[in-house]
């Protein structure tokens, strides 16, 4: 007879914890983190679940965004994201950092025994069938860990512009979406993508909980809800607009010498706080 590490438990409790969240009508919203100040600002702020950002991680850690950071340093991301915040925490891991569905189901065993419970992985410019192999090998992955974890699949056909727009372009994701969950993503990640009327027909199509990317000019939470999204997620938004406040500010001081930039501003005790046991 085995017995379950009360870590392992733990985890296992967070990813059901974090399954749940994700319901068609009420959504999932997540304002993404790129490092532990930015994780518990968000949890303190309220946030059930903390998501990371892959290209907010690749900013802070001096590298482009696109699988360009080894996966030691992601994973040591992970680590302390999950290590500073109660709530459950997803990565988003790219492509899943390796070069087949081996390395990335490494990945994933990793990523997990960091403390992550839920993933997002992405095809990009891969093909479809390549996708389904590293969703796959990050499956079995999580039930060699007993970890069920949240395999959030990401699709790039709207993003990219994949394929012939309309009906066309809806098919191919949806017979994205079907595949990637055959071989056992959770959810599925449209990108690019927020009218409602086509975001209606993604959540009418696929079997699983559907996640936006938002930002401005989007329709509101309660709009995309009312389509049946189930998640959605600033992505990168949280951290460009940080990064834009540096670039603001600095042209400010340097050129009016004035300093209205940085208005608004956490309180420094507020913000220390939060970092502070």
């Amino acid at each position: 007879m085995t017995t379950e590490h009360p870590q392992q438990r733990n985890r296992a409790e967070l990813a059901d914890t974090f399954r749940s969240l994700h319901v068609p009508g009420r959504p999932l919203a997540l304002a993404n983190a790129w490092d532990v100040a930015s994780a518990r600002v968000v949890e303190a702020a309220g946030a059930p679940a903390v998501a990371t950002t892959s290209a907010g991680v690749a900013w802070s850690l001096g590298a482009p965004d696109g699988d360009a950071i080894a996966r030691d340093r992601a994973v040591e991301l992970v680590a302390r994201v999950a290590a500073a915040v109660g709530v459950p925490v997803t990565a988003d891991i790219e492509g899943g950092h390796g070069a087949d569905a081996d390395a990335v189901g490494e990945t994933v065993a990793q990523v997990i025994a960091a403390g992550a419970v839920g993933i997002n992985i992405e095809d990009a410019d891969r093909d479809p069938a390549e996708l389904a192999d590293r969703i796959a090998a990050a499956r079995a992955a999580a039930d060699a860990s007993g970890v069920p974890l949240y395999i959030n699949a990401r699709t790039d056909t709207y993003l990219f512009g994949l394929g012939e727009p309309g009906p066309a372009r809806l098919a191919e994701t949806l017979a994205r979406a079907e595949r990637y969950l055959a071989a056992g993503a959770t959810g599925i990640f449209v990108p690019g993508v927020t009218d409602p009327e086509t975001v209606a027909e993604l959540a009418k199509g696929i079997d699983a909980p559907l996640n936006l990317l938002v930002g401005p000019g989007a329709p509101a939470v309660a709009e995309l809800a009312a389509a049946g999204a189930a998640r959605i997620s600033l992505g990168s938004e949280v951290a460009a607009a940080a990064y834009a406040v540096a670039a603001r500010a600095t042209r400010e001081l340097l050129g009016a010498g004035t300093y209205t930039s940085v208005e608004g501003a956490l309180p420094y005790g507020e913000l220390n706080g939060l970092l502070k046991g």
